[in-house]
């Protein structure tokens, strides 16, 4: 397996499992209908480990743009594997959500509430407000990309101008600080940070699903929310370039 394919498979692991779990909470009708936000976060957290287990030692599991931009931002991952990694990590998004809406179709047909449905595929402010909605984007992905640029240290660093290619993928990613280590932290992010817009923290996991939304045949659902999908989008990405840029500094 290549590693476009293991990002693809790796995020699409990522958003079945992920955006499963809230599922399993909001919509009518299932085994675990709403059991609350612990269940959700650490459902997410279990998601992410999941994820990393399977493809850490392909591709270094990124699993998400902002942590890629952050590593090649940081010198840690070459800006010529860029576009591969975010294509595949926006391909698997779609993918993902896609087969949480096969898997639980009789449970949206069953479910009146459209705002329930549209939270299965991607988030929404608790209070919307897009300047601290964004804040919190931010601060939500730098804790996440600083953690693993920590985690990764000096010695990973990927040396563009030596021509010497390349560290081996397995060196960078979420993948470096381990899978269950990973998945506790994002665990922590989703309690501790996650109440305010529900921790995107994540573009591949907001709008690939986001896009599914829009195009699935899904019964009773709403419009999509784009005007705020740019905040998932871009907080991710300036929280991961600030983690990039404060660990170049210390």
């Amino acid at each position: 397996m290549n590693v476009y394919l293991a990002e693809l498979v790796g995020t699409a692991m990522l958003v079945l499992l992920g955006n499963g779990v809230v599922a399993n909470v909001v919509l009518e009708k299932t085994k675990g209908n709403q059991s609350g936000w612990i269940v959700i976060t650490f459902g997410w957290g279990m998601a992410v480990f999941v994820a990393v287990f399977c493809v850490m030692d392909i591709s270094g599991a990124h699993i998400n743009p902002a942590v890629t931009i952050g590593l090649a931002a940081a010198g840690k991952f070459p800006w010529s594997q860029v576009a591969g990694y975010l294509a595949a990590q926006m391909l698997g998004g779609l993918i993902g959500a896609i087969l949480v809406y096969w898997f639980y179709a009789d449970h949206y047909a069953a479910t009146d509430d459209s705002d329930a449905k549209l939270a299965t595929f991607c988030t929404a402010p608790a209070i919307r407000n897009p300047g601290r909605n964004l804040f919190s984007e931010i601060v939500g992905t730098f804790v996440l990309v600083y953690a693993v640029l920590m985690a990764a240290g000096p010695s990973l660093t990927f040396e563009a101008s030596s021509g010497a290619g390349p560290l081996p993928a397995a060196t960078l990613g979420l993948g470096a600080i381990g899978a269950l280590p990973v998945g506790l932290l994002v665990f922590a992010i989703g309690l501790c940070l996650g109440g305010t817009t529900g921790y995107a923290i994540n573009p591949a996991r907001d709008l690939a699903p986001r896009i599914a939304h829009a195009m699935l045949p899904i019964p009773g659902k709403r419009d999509s929310d784009w005007s705020y999908s740019w905040i998932p989008v871009v907080g991710p990405v300036l929280g991961a370039l600030v983690a990039a840029g404060l660990y170049g500094v210390v």
